[in-house]
């Protein structure tokens, strides 16, 4: 199985942008859907962006027009650029593909008012 690991994460005041990404432990060209999902304290995961290995994206509705997911597979890692933060984007945020593998420890974020 392919692991994922996490990086980027920090404290930033709400209107500020953070940039995460995902380490794939072997080549991701035959993933063909790698997401971003984030878990707010005492909420569950949750989707927050998709991408194929054709470029397609796919976001949740409250991310739409602020984050952007991008993945390079010669690299073999998926960022997650995250702007205009809000306070309700706080949460440990993960990637992974599909099939999901073993979660990761994840990247926390926290955004302040």
């Amino acid at each position: 199985q392919v692991q994922f690991v996490e990086s980027g994460g920090g404290l930033v005041q709400a209107g500020g942008s953070l940039r995460l990404s995902c380490a794939a432990s072997r080549n991701t060209f035959s993933i063909n859907i790698i997401g971003w999902y984030r878990q707010a304290p005492g909420k569950e995961r949750e989707l927050v962006a998709q991408i194929t290995s054709g470029g397609t994206t796919n976001y949740a509705d409250s991310v739409k027009g602020r984050f952007t997911i991008s993945r390079d597979n010669a690299k073999r890692t998926a960022d997650l650029q995250m702007n205009n933060l809000r306070p309700e984007d706080t949460g440990v945020y993960y990637c992974n593909g599909l099939p999901y593998s073993p979660w990761g420890q994840g990247a926390q974020v926290t955004v302040s008012s």
